[in-house]
């Protein structure tokens, strides 16, 4: 089966399995989002939506955060792993969103990436799941199944984004990439894999997962 072939069974069978994607981050606007989304940096979705609806209920904007010390938004998220740095950029971030952009959260990859503790990933959920932009975020679960499923060669998470661009329908980004995750967590985790009952690994897997 050629690439082509494989990325079109990927995106049907991730269409059949996920046609209605659940919330994966709990936010109510773009700013809430990219909090959410920074937040998540080396922690579980589940572990930031506990945290932060105590949060947004007193800063779901730039300027309700800013008026918080570090350490009142540490307090906040105490529970989500490096809660030190993630609060110390948190309040920078708001900062930079209010002198730079009248506290609005800019649209544009460079004004996002310019940010404090914003990496091109989180810049990348926030112009796809905020503004529409197509985009493919690529994360752990995302790099490991592309190089699973022959698509990519592993090499660097750089390297599987541009496959992935190239491989799959600009139109199915946005959805796509979160039927990924999706996929990985629930049928492809990264130990204790059985790839003769995975619904995707079965059918086009690299041969040494068997």
């Amino acid at each position: 089966m050629k690439k082509a072939e494989k990325a079109k069974f990927v995106v049907d069978k991730l269409e059949e399995l996920y046609p209605v994607l659940p919330v994966f981050l709990t936010h109510s606007n773009p700013f809430t989002l990219l909090i959410a989304v920074l937040l998540s940096a080396q922690s579980t979705d589940k572990g930031v939506n506990k945290a932060t609806p105590a949060l947004f209920a007193v800063a779901d904007s730039a300027f309700k955060m800013e008026k918080l010390s570090v350490e009142e938004i540490k307090h906040y998220i105490r529970t989500i792993g490096l809660n030190n740095a993630k609060s110390k950029n948190i309040y920078k971030l708001c900062r930079q969103l209010i002198e730079r952009h009248q506290g609005e959260v800019p649209q544009t990859f460079e004004e996002l990436e310019a940010l404090a503790g914003v990496g091109h990933k989180t810049a990348s959920v926030v112009m796809s799941q905020a503004f529409g932009v197509p985009s493919f975020p690529v994360d752990t679960h995302i790099h490991r199944l592309m190089h699973r499923w022959t698509l990519s060669n592993g090499k660097n998470v750089v390297q599987t984004e541009k496959d992935a661009k190239r491989l799959f329908p600009k139109d199915k980004w946005n959805k796509l990439h979160l039927q990924i995750i999706f996929f990985g967590r629930e049928h492809c985790p990264a130990r204790g894999h059985k790839a003769l009952e995975c619904p995707i690994c079965s059918i086009i897997g690299r041969k040494d997962l068997f």
